[in-house]
């Protein structure tokens, strides 16, 4: 909404020092959002003067039409002596009345006027159009004629209200009323604690018998209609400067006087109007709704096909208006520029319809109006006969019409609307000490009747449909006291709560793959079916079972995901593109599986709190939601440089991703080989974990299979894993264990195992941590070696080092010796294991 300071002050009388500025300062400070100031004219400086054409030659030999032109500026030139100028534009003529800058002056956007000769003439200044003055669409585009009784050598600055300041206000969609200049005008009052001329308060005459027929078919849809009618109207009348002006600071188009008038009148008390031309109206105005397949051309000529929800106004022949959002062109008001078919007698509408139904029509054909954006968002139903009266008594004042005594006026008996709150609820909100007289005086300011003490009965006013309950009233006390005047206080949680166990290996998670090296990148959580084909799954794997979506963003991909690796594959394939190709990406996130007895989600009440049984209802409708973490790395993992080789990322850094994870749990992760999906059936790990004294498989890691790097297009020996973080944290530790120090030293045992290449290094190491017993600290695989002359055919040696130690004492060579002798033989004799010679 732009609302012109000029305008403002009309109806609040703020100080003559304020300025645009100081007032948005003040409006801002209220809860309005005033965006910008505009200032009109900033850089204008005349002479800029009223002058008439007295005479035109057209020049010819150039390209376009030119015209040499002796106009009357009165004294304004200094000499009194006719002012020749250069014009290009041809919609005026001899004796018309223009607007002229002299030699000296300067236009907006810093355009400095000097005499200067130009097509063999030299021309002193120039005839303006609006558009070089600043002042917006006037629906020509050419130089500005003005009334005939306009005075020669009048300032044309002053006459034009050039110079202004235009506050431009985003108003949010529970504040209707400040659609209007009358509702920040008394935003305006209030801020400033002076007094309001409300516009809206005229003398209106009582409705009777004799005014124009009108039937309203759907009450609900439209609960008050004023219809009044003016006769005689000038076919010479035109839209006044000033209201022009004002229509076009606003930033809408002058068009025609009546027209203008149900504008001006809009954006002054807020309430939408129209005029139909009385001889094409045929019979009775009705409200109903639309017929469906009904057909109506809209103002703008488009002919539209109605919906049955449409709410439209009708004469004997059908429908005439779309309510609340566009006037039909069959009764549309003829331009006053042509005499001979200019409009004489109109019928005014003031009508008040249901916000809802307006904003679908709205939508529905894709027709947002000002009329419509101030229906959807609330009209002061009492004010349709006060913006009938105003337009009445403007059309009779300029176009110098006769108001027929006839008021037609049908409305559902008002019911206040009032609210039961206790005086001291905005206290309790704000968490400041109001008290009750400033309560009071505040809701009074906006407009509210207030009575009771302890416990207040407030009824709101009839502009504001936004107070609905409690916290509405208290927000309207918070915001004119000043929000900048909340105290800033730290809440204070009750004792024993905050972050779940969930929450804080989430965290830990996050932060400890950060730490080495990953970079975290959040997809969005939809995928495409074709996803899955794409990684290789099996035609019956669970992760096909997916959850779609009714409405989903995007048709191809209309499923929720079932695993992480889709998102992160995606980014990495992205990043790689685009130049990045050592990577090394995380995401910790929800994946979603539907269940064996999936419902479907209902519709909660909108009129009620939802009850315990309607929360149940809603949570068993929803999918399982486990949170999975997965990495994906590609390219380098150590970069080479001064300080030696580099390294590749490779299956074992996507395996150790995963042991990290599991760190941070405090869980132990088991790893054997498998095969699934997108992982190279060579080069994968299952990750598993005991429960029960069951081992589960919980995730996978390693290389991805060359045929998935293709399809996806991915780098070469891309890597992965994804685990499931629900399953680590149920068998973990919420609480790190810190690793024991010992002051007794180490000793240290290094065995070289002999075994089948198709035995898992993982099976010789649980042997042998098993079988050293308690005092083993940590063993590690520090070689892997095959060499069929020394070793045999199909055979590999496992070189670890087992480090024992014990908390008590100092371990001689002969324990440690025999722990290594205990671990190597449960190793022979679980895996077949031998001691390398």
């Amino acid at each position: 909404m732009r609302v012109p300071l000029s305008w403002l002050r009309e109806y609040v009388d703020l100080p003559a020092t304020e300025t645009g500025r100081d007032v948005q300062a003040k409006l801002i400070s209220a809860g309005l959002e005033v965006e910008t100031v505009e200032h009109l004219g900033a850089d204008l400086k005349g002479p800029l003067v009223v002058g008439q054409v007295l005479t035109i030659e057209e020049l010819e030999g150039f390209k376009k039409p030119i015209r040499f032109c002796t106009v009357n500026v009165g004294r304004a030139n200094g000499t009194g002596e006719p002012q020749e100028i250069v014009c290009g534009a041809r919609n005026f003529a001899v004796g018309d009345k223009v607007v002229v800058v002299l030699p000296g002056a300067t236009l907006p956007g810093g355009f400095s006027i000097s005499a200067r000769k130009t097509y063999g003439k030299t021309s002193h200044g120039m005839i303006c159009s609006s558009d070089e003055l600043g002042m917006g669409d006037d629906g020509t585009h050419g130089i500005i004629v003005l009334p005939p009784e306009t005075e020669v050598g009048k300032d044309a600055i002053e006459l034009l209200e050039l110079v202004d300041e235009v506050l431009d206000i985003a108003v949010t969609a529970n504040r209707g009323d400040c659609l209007s200049i009358r509702g920040v005008a008394r935003e305006a009052a209030i801020a400033y604690g002076l007094p309001l001329r409300d516009p809206a308060l005229l003398d209106v005459p009582a409705p009777n018998a004799y005014g124009y027929p009108v039937k309203i078919a759907d009450p609900a849809g439209c609960d008050r209609f004023t219809a009044r009618t003016v006769t005689g109207l000038s076919a010479e009348a035109r839209s006044p400067i000033w209201l022009q002006r004002r229509l076009q600071k606003v930033g809408m188009r002058p068009i025609s006087l009546a027209v203008d008038v149900t504008n001006y009148v809009m954006m002054e008390l807020g309430q939408p109007l129209h005029a139909y031309d009385r001889s094409l109206v045929q019979g009775t105005i009705g409200v109903r709704r639309a017929a469906e397949g009904e057909k109506i051309v809209t103002l703008d000529g488009t002919e539209r096909k109605l919906h049955a929800e449409d709410l439209v106004i009708t004469d004997d022949r059908g429908p005439i208006g779309l309510a609340g959002v566009m006037g039909g062109a069959n009764t549309e008001i003829a331009d006053h520029g042509d005499t001979e078919k200019a409009t004489s007698d109109v019928v005014i509408e003031a009508a008040h319809f249901d916000q809802v139904s307006i904003a679908r029509t709205a939508r529905r054909h894709k027709l947002s109006s000002e009329a419509s954006r101030r229906f959807e968002r609330g009209v002061d139903p009492q004010a349709a006969a006060a913006a009938a009266q105003r337009t009445v008594d403007l059309l009779v004042l300029l176009a110098g019409g006769t108001a027929e005594s006839g008021v037609t006026e049908i409305s559902a008996p008002p019911v206040p609307h009032t609210i039961t709150v206790a005086a001291d609820h905005p206290d309790k909100v704000a968490g400041v000490a109001y008290g009750r007289e400033t309560v009071v005086r505040r809701l009074q300011e906006v407009g509210c009747d207030v009575y009771g003490q302890d416990e207040l009965i407030v009824t709101v006013p009839s502009w504001r449909p936004d107070l609905d309950d409690i916290n509405d009233l208290a927000e309207e006390v918070i915001r004119l006291e000043g929000y900048e005047n909340l105290p800033s206080t730290l809440p204070r949680p009750p004792a024993g709560r905050g972050l779940t166990s969930r929450q804080r290996l989430h965290r830990r998670v996050g932060r400890a793959l950060a730490g080495a090296g990953y970079v975290e990148a959040l997809n969005y959580p939809f995928v495409g079916e074709q996803v899955f084909d794409q990684l290789g799954l099996d035609a019956d794997d669970p992760a096909r079972r997916v959850v779609r979506l009714v409405n989903p963003l995007s048709d191809e991909e209309p499923a929720l995901r079932t695993s992480l690796l889709p998102g992160l594959l995606a980014a990495l394939r992205r990043n790689d593109g685009r130049g990045a190709h050592d990577l090394a990406l995380f995401e910790t996130g929800l994946v979603f599986h539907p269940r064996d007895d999936q419902r479907v989600a209902g519709n909660l009440p909108v009129d009620r709190r939802p009850s315990e049984d309607d929360l149940a209802a809603l949570d068993a409708a929803l999918p399982d939601q486990p949170r999975h973490v997965a990495v994906v790395l590609a390219g380098a993992r150590e970069q080479a440089g001064w300080w030696g080789k580099g390294r590749p990322a490779d299956w074992a850094d996507a395996v150790e991703s995963a042991r990290t994870v599991a760190r941070e749990a405090g869980a132990e992760l088991g790893t054997r080989k498998g095969q699934y999906g997108p992982w190279h059936p060579g080069r994968c790990a299952e990750l598993t974990v005991t429960v029960d004294g069951e081992e589960r498989v919980i995730g996978h890691a390693g290389e991805l299979h060359p045929r998935v790097l293709k399809t996806l297009g991915l780098p070469a020996r891309t890597c992965a894993m994804e685990l499931d973080l629900d399953a680590v944290e149920r068998v973990g530790d919420d609480i790190p264990q810190a690793p024991g120090i010992s002051t007794f030293p180490v000793a240290t045992q290094d065995v070289a195992l002999v075994v089948d290449e198709f035995v898992p290094a993982a099976d010789v190491e649980a042997a042998l941590r098993e079988g050293a017993g308690e005092l083993l600290e940590s063993i590690r695989l520090f070689d892997v070696y095959d060499n069929a002359e020394q070793l045999g055919e199909g055979r590999k040696s496992l070189a670890y080092a087992l480090r024992f130690r014990a908390g008590d004492r100092t371990l001689t060579v002969d324990e440690a010796s025999a722990a290594r002798d205990a671990a190597v033989a449960l190793a022979g004799e679980r895996v077949g294991a031998a001691l390398r010679s």
